[in-house]
C-alpha cells in the first residue's frame, strides 16, 4: 500500500513540477499521468487530493516555505525541491491525514529520487522546522 501511496505522491510531484516548469495545468497533467498508470482508484484519488490541495492553498504554502527556508528565496529553489516542499507542507499543516513523520519521510524519499545530492538534507531540515510548528 505504501508503495502505491509513494507512486501517487510521485505523480502529484510530476504534475506540479510540470506546472512550474512549462505552465501546464497540473490537474490535467495529473489526469494524463494517471491514464498511463495502473494506480488503484483510492490512490489516484489521493494524488488528486494532493494536487488540488497544493493548488488551492498555494499562496499560504509558499508563505510557509519562505518562513521556514528564509535563506532560500522561493524563486531560487530548484523546481523539484520547491514542489516536494509544497506537497509535504500541504500534508503536514493542512491535510493531516498521515502522521507528520510519514509525510517527512515520504518527502525525503522523493528528494532522494528526484532531487539533487543535497535535496534530501535540505527538505528534511525545512520540514523538521515545519513539523515543530505543526506539533504546537
Amino acid at each position: 500500500m505504501s508503495g502505491e501511496r509513494r507512486k501517487a505522491r510521485s505523480l502529484a510531484l510530476r504534475a506540479l513540477y510540470e506546472r512550474d516548469s512549462i505552465g501546464h495545468d497540473p490537474v490535467a497533467t495529473l489526469e494524463s499521468l494517471l491514464e498511463g498508470d495502473n494506480l488503484s482508484e483510492v490512490n489516484a484519488g489521493f494524488a488528486r487530493e494532493l494536487v488540488n490541495g497544493v493548488m488551492t492553498n498555494l499562496k499560504g504554502i509558499d508563505a510557509k516555505i519562505k518562513e521556514f527556508a528564509p535563506a532560500w528565496p522561493l524563486e531560487q529553489l530548484s523546481l523539484v525541491d520547491r514542489n516536494i516542499l509544497r506537497l509535504a507542507i500541504f500534508e503536514i499543516l493542512l491535510d493531516n491525514k498521515v502522521p507528520v513523520k510519514a509525510a517527512i519521510n515520504e518527502a525525503v524519499e522523493l528528494a532522494k529520487t528526484f532531487g539533487s545530492e543535497s535535496s534530501s538534507r535540505f527538505i528534511n531540515g525545512v520540514l523538521g522546522s515545519v513539523s515543530a510548528l505543526a506539533s504546537r
